[in-house]
């Protein structure tokens, strides 16, 4: 599929004289899919683990929310600044810095005894995140000149991502049998030096004339980020403090929301064109993403709790009952390619955006009555997931100038974690209000295990609801958009 039909799009250039294969860039797309690796493998592991990181830190529900929260709520609320930094000083700069940020807020994790420790130390990995992530599919994007060579290396560093997501918690969930939960992450240190190695051994050096030579609006970036972080704190501060608070953090949500709006519309070199937003690969693409984020993000969250809370599994065997999501995101490499030839990017991104919602709303429907409706749940997520996570970012990427790559990366990358952040926020918040006490396991009296069950329910039903009405507005602007070309 070709960028949007505009005379004023740019004709993209790769970094340095194009690769004709895949092999040829080995280096390169190592340290990059290492990159994604720590992205997709590092809140996987951790949801395995949040029940015993509840038990040994004695976390309460909202605080044990906020333990894969914190590093959401970051991420997404400052990606787009650090695109637009990427942008401007160079995307290997910043990816180089963000990787060595990520190595010691990893190591820090070894010296956590205290639930404020691990959520302080989970922001830094989110702001460590935030710099390197929007870079890695920017970089890979920009490293080859034609379109299947593109997709075929996104498949790639996805493919790293997905196997890791996929492994993660099935590895995690025995580990912790013999190991202290803080080794899971103290896994990132060898990932992030590897991504090191990678990207500075097969990524030539950024070149002045791929950046953008306008300052960066500071402002913008300020509310921007007052903006996504309210939006994610709003939902716990109704439950966790009470009306007022909830108002008064609905209020200044709001305001952040015009205030970014009016401030980016007005300003000369605006931290985000809004206009880039109304094209329809990029808003289709960008809708396919939140929407997969969200749906995968709830469905994790929820089969955690069921099996583990509800249903009293152990760590290790719930991580085998996350096996059949394994075997599909490992097998299903091989068939992207040909799936996308054969019906094409578009059809590709909201069919498999759909299959991935349609999982999210069995495992909330079915979850409760029995473990094969969960099994159901996490095929169809996986096979939706092995699909739209390349083909939803590079309709995106396809839809820019190319001096926007890794604005329209972190745009990809934050509308997927702000997502991901809503999921938990939502089935926390859900939680916390229906469930008296902490959800971590223990003992259940019937009325509290019903609780917990209609809670998982409600929350898995809001985010489905939530998710169809994204896939619903993709499919309508990806629609106009043919109508218009």
């Amino acid at each position: 599929m070709s960028a949007e039909p505009t005379s004023t799009t740019p004709v993209r250039r790769p970094d340095r004289a194009a690769p004709a294969r895949l092999r040829d860039a080995w280096p390169a797309l190592a340290g990059l899919s290492a990159v994604f690796l720590f992205e997709m493998l590092d809140n996987a592991v951790l949801t395995v683990a949040l029940p015993t990181i509840g038990r040994e830190l004695h976390t309460s529900t909202v605080g044990l929310q906020w333990v894969t929260g914190a590093y959401s709520v970051v991420f997404g609320a400052t990606m787009l600044l650090f695109g637009a930094v990427a942008d401007r000083f160079g995307r290997r700069r910043v990816m180089l810095a963000g990787l060595t940020l990520l190595a010691a807020a990893s190591l820090a994790t070894a010296a956590v005894q205290s639930p404020a420790e691990l959520i302080a130390v989970r922001a830094a990995t989110g702001l460590a995140a935030a710099m390197t992530t929007p870079g890695s599919m920017a970089l890979a994007f920009r490293l080859f000149a034609r379109e299947d060579l593109r997709i075929r290396a996104l498949t790639v560093i996805s493919t790293a991502g997905l196997v890791g997501f996929a492994v993660g918690p099935t590895a995690g969930g025995f580990a912790l049998a013999v190991v202290p939960w803080q080794a899971l992450l103290l896994v990132n240190v060898p990932v992030a030096l590897l991504a090191l190695v990678g990207v500075r051994v097969g990524i030539a050096a950024d070149r002045p004339d791929d950046l953008l030579p306008h300052p960066i609006d500071v402002a913008g970036a300020v509310l921007g980020t007052a903006t996504l972080v309210g939006a994610l704190l709003t939902p716990t501060a109704f439950v966790d403090g009470g009306t007022t608070p909830g108002l008064v953090a609905l209020a200044g949500t709001a305001l952040a929301v015009a205030a970014f709006v009016r401030r980016e519309r007005t300003t000369a070199r605006p931290l985000l064109d809004l206009a880039l937003l109304t094209r329809p690969l990029v808003a289709s693409g960008l809708a396919y993403k939140a929407a997969a984020g969200l749906a995968v993000s709830g469905l994790l969250y929820l089969t955690t709790l069921q099996l583990q809370s509800a249903r009293g599994w152990t760590p290790a065997a719930a991580a085998i009952g996350m096996l059949p999501m394994v075997a599909v995101l490992l097998v299903g490499g091989r068939f992207v390619g040909p799936f996308v030839q054969r019906v094409g990017t578009g059809t590709a991104a909201w069919t498999s955006a759909v299959a991935v919602v349609l999982g999210l709303a069995v495992g909330a429907l079915g979850g409760r009555a029995g473990y094969g409706w969960t099994v159901a749940a996490l095929v169809l997520v996986g096979a939706g997931m092995r699909v739209v996570g390349a083909v939803a970012g590079t309709e995106v990427l396809q839809g820019l100038p190319s001096d926007r790559t890794s604005v329209g990366a972190a745009l990809v990358d934050t509308a997927s974690e702000v997502a991901t952040g809503v999921g938990t926020a939502v089935v926390g918040t859900v939680l916390a209000a229906v469930v008296p006490g902490s959800i971590v396991p223990g003992t259940w009296t019937p009325r509290r295990l019903a609780a917990l069950q209609d809670g998982l329910t409600l929350a898995g039903l809001l985010l489905t609801a939530v998710a169809a009405v994204l896939v619903g507005c993709g499919l309508a602007r990806a629609h106009r958009g043919r109508v218009a070309a």
